[in-house]
C-alpha cells in the first residue's frame, strides 16, 4: 500500500476504533442484566416493525431522547423476557466497559504532529456526549467533532461526510482519510472519493493508516 496522494486530514470513528470493540460493551450489558445480545437485537427489531425504522438510528440522529429509546426497547423486550425490564443503567454499564485504545490514540497524536487536520465523525447519542468525551483526550488531538445526534444525520449518509469535510475549512474530500470499524461506513466514504481504512485490529489498521498518510513510526 502506498501513500494516498495529498492526504491532509484524518477523520476517525470513535467507538471500536479509538476505544476497544463495542461488542465488549454489549457483552458487559449481557453479563449484568442477563439479556443476551440476540434478545436485544430481537427487541430492537420489534420496535423497528412497530415504528418503521430501527430505533437506534432515530436515537443517533437525535430524533428521540435516550429515555424514550429505553422505554421503546423495554417494550420490545417484553415478549422476549416475559416481563418489561428496567434499563435505566444501560449507559453506565456500556461506558464502564469501554476504554481508550491507546495505540490508536498515539498514532492520532503522531498524525496531528505531522501536520494532518484531525476530526472525529461518530454516530452517537446526545445524552452520552459527556461520557464518551471523558474517555479520550478529544480536544487535545482533534480540532473537530461531528456527532450524528447533534447534526440530525448519521453514517453512512453521504451528507454527514460532506458536512464534516466542509467544517474542515480548506480541505477537499479527496484529501481525507477515513477510519471506521463498520465496513458500510467505510464504503460510503470511498464512494465519495476518500481514502479509507476498515479498522479490524490495531495490528492491521495502524500500518495501513501509516502507509496511506506517509507517516512512519517514530524512531
Amino acid at each position: 500500500m502506498t501513500a494516498a496522494p495529498g492526504v491532509r486530514a484524518v477523520i476517525s470513528d470513535f467507538g471500536g476504533v479509538l476505544t476497544n470493540r463495542l461488542i465488549e460493551a454489549f457483552a458487559a450489558f449481557q453479563d449484568e442484566t442477563g439479556i443476551s445480545m440476540e434478545q436485544l437485537g430481537r427487541g430492537m427489531q420489534r420496535v423497528s416493525e412497530r415504528e418503521g425504522e430501527y430505533p437506534l438510528f432515530r436515537l443517533e440522529r437525535g430524533e428521540v431522547t435516550e429515555e424514550q429509546f429505553l422505554i421503546d426497547l423495554a417494550w420490545g423486550l417484553e415478549a422476549e423476557l416475559g416481563h418489561r425490564p428496567t434499563l435505566h443503567r444501560f449507559r453506565e454499564i456500556y461506558f464502564d466497559a469501554l476504554h481508550a485504545n491507546e495505540p490508536m490514540l498515539d498514532l492520532m497524536r503522531e498524525l496531528r504532529d505531522a501536520g494532518h487536520r484531525m476530526a472525529i465523525l461518530t454516530n452517537n447519542v446526545r445524552e452520552w456526549e459527556p461520557l464518551w468525551r471523558a474517555k479520550l483526550p478529544v480536544d487535545d488531538i482533534f480540532e473537530l467533532v461531528v456527532d450524528s445526534a447533534w447534526v440530525g444525520m448519521r453514517k453512512p449518509d453521504p451528507a454527514i461526510y460532506e458536512l464534516t469535510v466542509g467544517r474542515l475549512d480548506g480541505v477537499e474530500i479527496g484529501e481525507c482519510l477515513f477510519v471506521d470499524d463498520n465496513d458500510v461506513n467505510v464504503e460510503a466514504a470511498r464512494d465519495l472519493g476518500m481514502a479509507a481504512v476498515h479498522f479490524r485490529s490495531n495490528a492491521q489498521a495502524i500500518p495501513e493508516i501509516r502507509a496511506l498518510t506517509g507517516v512512519g513510526p517514530r524512531a
